[in-house]
């Protein structure tokens, strides 16, 4: 089997979105930085909620999926169509905003800890204007493996393997198979311990180092991924990792790439720069969600 590399570290950079809500932004922080088809990473984790309390209005989405998953707070999602999400501690929603979605996301809280990730993800062209719809998923139908250096692994999209069995994700037994074919998984290790997981060559895989720290790879060829950084991995069908002296958390993600152009323009993520005239002029003549 081919260990994973580490090949390069996109470090997290502070930002800001929404009504202001402060975050930490690695994939998507530049123009094209980005791992196909992963479009953006962000990390939104205060006490503060000064630092939160605005949210995020409502605002359009055309083309890709957003996942967001909470670890502390309260959030809810209302979009233009009636649908809402309360998410709690451990929530994920699953949203395919596809042909359009227009919706807002705000705290539910007015005190104490906000804290987890936004991440967008890409749709193939064929896709990107089909009917939007939504996962939402309680933390208690994630499962939990427990690993036996201690630790645990929440798997909320993918497959996860130890010993040969195989822990399906959440987001797998809710609907069709997923083109880009995403794993999601949410890794804790104590000091020292290490981690292995297979993954599909040929799939795009990288890890976000949300606590702590991490080395990556194998003996003789191991380099270590900082506290608050998305590790690009190389090519290869398993994953290798050992936690750092204080332990680390971690979310690992692959998805198959989709090889396709990206033009982004803000919440639109098309093919062509005539598709993204096309989603701006649907938003503000009122057709954005009913565009066939």
């Amino acid at each position: 089997m081919a260990i994973r590399t580490l090949s390069h570290i996109i470090q997290s950079v502070p930002t800001s979105d929404g009504g202001g809500v402060k975050l930490r932004r690695s994939l998507g922080s530049q123009r094209g930085v980005h791992v196909d088809p992963f479009l953006m990473l962000d990390e939104f984790y205060s006490d503060n909620p000064d630092d939160y309390s605005a949210g995020f209005p409502s605002h359009p989405h055309r083309g890709f999926e957003t996942v967001t998953y909470m670890l502390d707070g309260h959030m809810r999602h209302e979009d233009h169509m009636g649908n809402r999400g309360d998410l709690g501690p451990g929530d994920v929603q699953w949203m395919t905003a596809a042909r359009g979605i227009i919706h807002s996301e705000m705290p539910q809280q007015t005190e104490g800890r906000m804290r987890g990730f936004q991440l967008w993800l890409n749709l193939p062209s064929k896709e990107k204007m089909k009917a939007a719809h939504y996962r939402d998923i309680p933390a208690a139908r994630i499962p939990v493996v427990k690993l036996p250096q201690g630790g645990e692994v929440r798997v909320i999209a993918g497959t996860f393997v130890l010993d040969g069995k195989a822990v399906d994700g959440a987001v797998n037994g809710t609907g069709a198979k997923l083109t880009t074919d995403p794993s999601f998984l949410d890794v804790r290790l104590p000091a020292g311990a290490p981690f292995t997981a297979p993954t599909p060559s040929g799939y795009n895989v990288f890890l976000y180092t949300y606590e702590g720290s991490a080395e990556i790879g194998e003996a003789g060829a191991v380099k270590a991924l900082p506290h608050r950084a998305a590790g690009v991995l190389s090519n290869g069908d398993r994953v290798q990792a050992r936690a750092g002296e204080h332990g680390v958390r971690f979310l690992l993600l692959a998805a198959k790439p989709l090889h396709e152009p990206v033009v982004q323009y803000g919440p639109f993520v098309m093919n062509t720069r005539e598709e993204i005239e096309q989603a701006l002029a649907d938003y503000r003549d009122g057709r954005l969600a009913t565009a066939a």
